[in-house]
């Protein structure tokens, strides 16, 4: 059975599609004061239940909206309770970076499984260490299956991928594998919390079609930066691949009157505004596919081989 909360129920509504089975059926209420409020509407005793609720903006509501749906579903004895988090808030929170501050990562873990969440799937971790955050199974999908197709689609003549820092090497390393495309990296220096500075790029992207892969964009600073310092460095174009679209404070603005060419995004979560220089590719099939595949206990990991 499959549940949607509200955060993003239109994805939610392309799953079930793909899967060929209809939502099934939940009230979720607020109090006057803001309480969430959730009432199962049909049986799901002995059902393998998943829930799909990304916990993005407004994180604290849709984290514990998933949360009190998944104490309303295990009160209702369902036998197992998988989360499809196509994005997991707090991600960034996933060490202590400076003294006296919380591992806010480790703590929505220790919410999900005590509320009794058996299994998690999601898309593109910050970080993928945060796996072993859970003493559950945890599905963390590679994002850039998607973009691999577009990307070809685009036909571009002299394309190569690229990673905007140091952190992210390693995904668009497989990028680059699934592609047959060589790499380049931007080094850059942080100096605070959403604001970062480039400092230089390794690697020749001359005459080069970039193409930058990260799994999330916040205020976009750094994939501008980015994009401006590789256009001085001689690429011909520069398009950002991005998994989730955080895109909050300036970052509409800076897209919009920045170097950067395009900007292709995954739908797990919803966009706040349209813009002609982002294009949305759906995640649905891919979700819905793993879901399947879990439920049957098929392999998942197949599903994203560089030799597929």
């Amino acid at each position: 059975m499959i549940f949607s909360g509200t955060a993003n129920s239109e994805l939610a509504n392309e799953i079930a599609k793909y899967l060929e089975m209809p939502l099934s059926k939940a009230t979720i209420n607020r109090f006057s004061d803001g309480e969430i409020n959730v009432q199962i509407a049909e049986s799901v005793r002995g059902k393998d239940v998943y829930i799909i609720q990304p916990t993005c903006v407004p994180a604290n509501d849709n984290l514990m909206e998933l949360l009190i749906m998944t104490d309303a579903l295990k009160r209702s004895s369902a036998r197992s309770i998988t989360a499809v988090v196509p994005y997991y808030g707090y991600a960034r929170q996933d060490r202590k970076a400076a003294p006296r501050v919380p591992i806010s990562a480790k703590l929505v873990a220790n919410l999900m499984e005590t509320a009794g969440i058996t299994r998690m799937v999601t898309v593109d971790l910050h970080a993928s260490q945060i796996q072993g955050f859970f003493d559950i199974p945890v599905d963390n999908l590679y994002g850039a299956i998607l973009f691999a197709d577009y990307i070809k689609s685009k036909q571009l003549p002299n394309p190569i991928i690229a990673s905007p820092d140091i952190g992210g090497v390693t995904r668009a390393r497989y990028f680059a594998q699934r592609l047959g495309l060589e790499m380049v990296i931007v080094d850059k220096r942080r100096q605070k919390a959403n604001e970062s500075e480039v400092m230089n790029v390794i690697g020749d992207v001359e005459g080069k079609d970039v193409i930058l892969i990260d799994d999330m964009i916040d205020t976009a600073g750094t994939m501008v930066k980015a994009a401006e310092a590789l256009k001085k460095l001689g690429a011909t174009s520069v398009m950002a691949c991005c998994t989730h679209p955080v895109l909050s404070g300036p970052a509409y603005d800076r897209i919009e009157n920045g170097v950067l060419d395009e900007l292709v995004v995954a739908n797990t979560i919803p966009m706040r505004q349209p813009s002609p220089k982002i294009k949305m590719l759906s995640t649905a099939s891919m979700l819905g596919e793993v879901i399947r595949r879990v439920h049957n206990n098929e392999s998942v990991n197949s599903l994203f081989d560089v030799k597929n």
